[in-house]
């Protein structure tokens, strides 16, 4: 292993929350003394089919402590996932069937090693060990927690204060989550910014049970292809890593020249020290467009292979070449697709356009846009294409 603190500069990349670096830094350096890897812990509630770049932040990080020769843990809530993560939602969630669990879950585990080395990988199901607890054991662990500091969470205590149901099963979440750190011995758990309080729990439960607590670390929520939103199937902003490579490839270049920033550093595997200077590059004059392009062969080549990459940015290139250029001046900081569509000359009306996006018939560099409510913002660039024969370059200032 390399020396801790080299291994530390590395995984600290895009790290939002970290409770505690100084106990990391002492864990890494015991690991490297005794030889004995570290376990790193991710948990993943198969509540969704498919996994998209949102979802890959975190598997990036994970794929980080694998280099350094750690052990990681993809673990699927298949008994979790039956309760409903309410984080950040303002209702109780419907409950998924035992069916669905296990139909989304083996989509993940063919998935994941997209990312993810399965020779360094264990893939645990929680239902391992929830499925044969005892009711009396349930409520042990239960007592470990108390209801004021769940109360510390926002969504439940603003839903509390709006008098919107909280169910019993809900405050069980956490806990149980903590559990699985338990059960796994986990000396880190990973996992998104929204999820801090959870994976906090698991800390306070260890300690209760006399365990040595586990270092928490998350990493922020990557915004879509709208530079707004949460990337979100639901949204229609994502770029999902089982996509057609023509579509990774074309929804990547869709993004805004600022955005690609984050999307460099908390996705691309290049090394921090190169992808500044391509950001130095870019800041003295070098096309932002150049920049794009080798992230969205990365990414095609990480998903699909080396030989997706070219017929991905022919397909891409293959429009630009007749496409005329346009720049756009906007009054706000967004303007609202269809409206967008209009002053292109596209569509007659705000209708027209939202009638041609629902039909299939609006792309951004080549992949479908399903969303009417789409918004782009200011320093957009990319091939807009309305119908077969009405397309442009599109620069947005």
């Amino acid at each position: 292993m390399l020396p801790a603190k080299q291994q530390l500069a590395e995984l600290k990349r895009g790290v939002v929350d970290f409770y505690v670096e100084e106990e990391l830094v002492g864990k890494l350096e015991r690991a490297v003394r005794t030889g004995k890897p570290l376990r790193v812990k991710c948990g993943f509630d198969p509540t969704a089919p498919d996994l998209h770049l949102g979802h890959t932040v975190v598997l990036n990080k994970m794929r980080q402590f694998q280099q350094f020769g750690h052990t990681v843990i993809f673990l699927i809530g298949d008994f979790t996932g039956m309760i409903g993560d309410p984080t950040g939602k303002t209702a109780t969630r419907p409950i998924l069937t035992r069916e669905q669990i296990e139909a989304n879950a083996l989509t993940y585990k063919n998935q994941v090693f997209k990312i993810l080395d399965p020779e360094k990988t264990e893939v645990r199901f929680n239902s391992e060990w929830f499925s044969v607890m005892p009711a009396a054991r349930l409520i042990e662990l239960a007592s470990t927690y108390n209801v004021a500091r769940m109360f510390e969470r926002e969504d439940f205590r603003s839903r509390f204060r709006e008098g919107r149901s909280i169910a019993i099963h809900e405050f069980l979440y956490p806990i149980v989550q903590a559990y699985d750190s338990v059960a796994l011995e986990a000396d880190v758990e990973l996992g998104g910014h929204d999820q801090v309080f959870n994976l906090l729990v698991g800390r306070d439960v260890m300690r209760a049970l006399d365990l040595e607590p586990q270092v928490v670390m998350t990493v922020p929520l990557l915004e879509g292809t709208d530079g707004v939103n949460k990337m979100s199937k639901s949204l229609g902003n994502y770029i999902g890593i089982d996509e057609a490579a023509e579509d990774i490839y074309g929804k990547t270049m869709s993004i805004s020249d600022e955005m690609m920033w984050k999307y460099y550093e908390l996705l691309s595997e290049k090394p921090s020290e190169e992808i500044r200077r391509l950001k130095d590059d870019v800041a003295g004059g070098r096309n932002p467009m150049e920049a794009k392009l080798l992230l969205a062969a990365e990414f095609v080549r990480r998903f699909k292979g080396e030989t997706a990459v070219a017929e991905a940015e022919a397909a891409f290139r293959k429009p630009q070449v007749m496409a005329e250029e346009r720049t756009i001046a906007l009054a706000e900081d967004r303007v609202w697709l269809p409206k967008l569509l209009v002053e292109l000359g596209f569509v007659s009306s705000n209708g027209e356009g939202r009638r041609m996006i629902q039909q299939g018939a609006v792309s951004i560099d080549e992949a479908r846009i399903d969303r009417a409510d789409l918004e782009l913002t200011r320093g957009f660039s990319g091939l807009i294409r309305c119908g077969k024969r009405r397309f442009a370059q599109v620069r947005l200032t």
